[in-house]
């Protein structure tokens, strides 16, 4: 994937795994690529950094989960990801729609 084109919308990406309920940095990898069908197969370095930059804006909160057999720091929206979410989720789909008209696949 061209990393220009993701990073625009890494933040759509990950709230919206997350919508799903709370998950694992490495869940939250897993997800993103089994959904895309591997489209999206990002390494650590390209998520971590969005993670905690969304945990920065007040959009996700984290926490460490001691259940299980390794420590985990688990991620889940907060009410302000939610309207984040939302609000990404309507520019995505506006812009999709002027791509669309753009080169002529129909909606």
């Amino acid at each position: 994937m061209d990393s220009a084109r993701l990073k625009g919308n890494l933040d759509l990406l990950v709230l919206s795994v997350l919508a799903d309920g709370p998950a694992h940095g490495y869940g939250i990898i897993t997800m993103l690529r089994d959904r895309s069908d591997g489209a999206f197969d990002l390494a650590e370095g390209t998520v971590y950094p969005a993670l905690h930059k969304l945990e920065k804006a007040s959009h996700i909160m984290s926490w460490w989960d001691e259940n299980g057999p390794r420590r985990r720091r688990m991620y889940d929206l907060t009410p302000q990801g939610k309207r984040q979410l939302a609000a990404e989720r309507k520019r995505w789909l506006g812009f999709a729609r002027g791509v669309q008209s753009v080169v002529g696949v129909p909606s």
